[in-house]
């Protein structure tokens, strides 16, 4: 093995196969890759594999000898990352790899989000394909391709050869924690046309930095801001103050992360004009710091002007666009308060934004309730029908339904007490996971969903705890020889 940033961690085989990893540009839609990475680890360690035509994996590796009989075990996870990076990053993730780095006890990636959320599933999993020493049954490995953009490769993938009927999914991010149950969602557009005409005068220009974003849904009941609502709020302001014009909006690059970021440039015909938009944004991103910092601490709302030439968006096709925003539903709709709160419907407004000939807004929602989703998805279509907007409805994929019975998890909480002395916490989540599209395929599968911590996941912040990155290593083999 190459000596790198990870290799004097243990265990070696787990951070040589994640930093690898992190060295392959592999974002959702950007997968042939380390697709054609996994293509030739299977070959070079003589293991059957599929690779279909989406760049989906299959890896078996046969049981050790003398536990041939024993039921099989699937491994599960994706590998696609949410590719975000800071707005002063010039880094290009579709072509480069991410530079990894040690923080005290902790891995992060400069700039950019580091991919734990799933890089770390093809860690474990390609670590124990290399293994010699660890026993356990058949093992049939699983990763799929563009999970976080709505579970494609699950959604198309053929187990028909699987013989497996026990799956562990390893895309969960908190370490003693199992998760075993889990909404469903998928990612729904609003686009509508605009038209333009040139303009001269000057330019307002305003930017919401410095939010902690974070996954749409493990945080969205954190109450995180959304960058692309507070720029909303303050051009309904200035448009409703002012006579503003709107030139561009862009906020946020996925539809499952919170934006943490968003600019927009707004038109006047004149300096004085121009001035007095800048002194009532100026009061009112006042308002924002006053509002939010003690729990945004390094927000910012950054304002500046100009002279300047400017592509400018109507009035009419400007106001629909920000008017749909600023009435558009966000964040935790439902919660069951016989669980504690727990977050049930959400949704997440990820991308906000216009190019040439149209402005669009692309949302998250979320739910483990039907008919709780399908309200939603109609308030989402009137807000369309209103403000003239199409939808566009793209990679529903189902909840997962808690299962009274479930061998494989009270292995895991047995494993989990003897190693840890303490009780592995059954919880199910509001994110949404492939386990319940693989329950669909696979009648009667019984599964669970770990993995170790992660901190900051689907942001530049991202961090990997060592000990976390271990010590679930350790429960992990020790399933398995449980289960061999």
């Amino acid at each position: 093995m190459k000596m790198g940033v990870l290799s004097n961690l243990e265990p070696k085989k787990v951070f040589y196969y994640f930093e690898e990893i992190t060295k392959i540009p592999h974002g959702s839609g950007n997968v042939e890759q380390i697709s054609n990475f996994l293509v030739d680890f299977a070959k070079a360690h003589k293991l059957f594999y599929i690779q279909d035509a989406m760049k989906n994996i299959i890896m078996v590796k046969e049981a050790t000898p003398g536990y041939e009989n024993e039921p099989v075990v699937i491994l599960q996870g994706h590998m696609d990352m949410v590719a975000v990076q800071t707005p002063d990053c010039t880094m290009d993730m579709k072509t480069e790899g991410l530079k990894v780095g040690i923080d005290g006890d902790s891995i992060y990636a400069e700039n950019t989000s580091l991919g734990g959320d799933d890089g770390i599933a093809v860690a474990y999993a390609l670590a124990l394909l290399d293994s010699e020493d660890i026993r356990h049954p058949r093992l049939e490995v699983i990763i799929t391709v563009d999970e976080e953009v709505g579970m494609d490769g699950a959604r198309e993938i053929d187990l028909s050869m699987l013989q497996g009927h026990r799956m562990i999914n390893l895309d969960s991010e908190d370490e003693g924690v199992a998760t075993v149950s889990c909404a469903g969602g998928l990612r729904f557009g609003l686009t509508r046309p605009i038209t333009r005409s040139k303009k001269e005068g000057m330019l307002l220009h305003l930017e919401a930095t410095g939010l902690l974003g974070g996954h749409s849904g493990t945080d969205i009941n954190k109450e995180h801001q959304n960058a692309n609502l507070l720029m909303a709020r303050m051009i309904n302001h200035l448009f409703h103050n002012t006579d503003a014009l709107l030139v561009d909006f862009n906020g946020g690059t996925k539809d499952n992360a919170i934006p943490r970021e968003t600019s927009a440039t707004l038109f006047y015909s004149d300096e004085v004009a121009a001035k007095n938009a800048e002194n009532l944004a100026l009061a009112l991103s006042a308002d924002f710091s006053s509002e939010i910092c003690p729990y945004e601490p390094a927000f910012q709302f950054l304002v500046s002007t100009e002279n300047g030439t400017a592509d400018v968006i109507s009035a009419e096709d400007g106001k629909a666009f920000i008017t749909a925003m600023c009435l558009a539903p966000n964040g935790v709709q439902f919660r069951n308060m016989n669980l504690d709160g727990f977050t049930v419907t959400s949704l997440n407004l990820g991308i906000a934004a216009t190019d040439e000939t149209s402005a669009s807004l692309v949302f998250a929602p979320r739910s483990s309730v039907a008919t709780l989703m399908s309200a939603l998805k109609e308030k989402l279509c009137l807000l369309a029908e209103t403000f003239g907007f199409e939808v566009s409805m793209h990679g529903e994929y189902p909840g997962w339904s808690f299962a009274e019975v479930s061998p494989i998890r009270d292995v895991f909480v047995q494993s989990y007490k003897e190693l840890f002395h303490d009780d592995l916490k059954i919880e199910a989540i509001h994110a949404g996971l492939e386990c319940g599209l693989f329950s669909d395929a696979i009648p009667g599968l019984d599964a669970i969903a770990v993995g170790p911590t992660i901190r900051g996941c689907h942001t530049p912040d991202e961090h990997l705890p060592l000990d976390s990155f271990e010590r679930f290593y350790e429960l992990l083999t020790d399933v398995l020889k449980k289960l061999a």
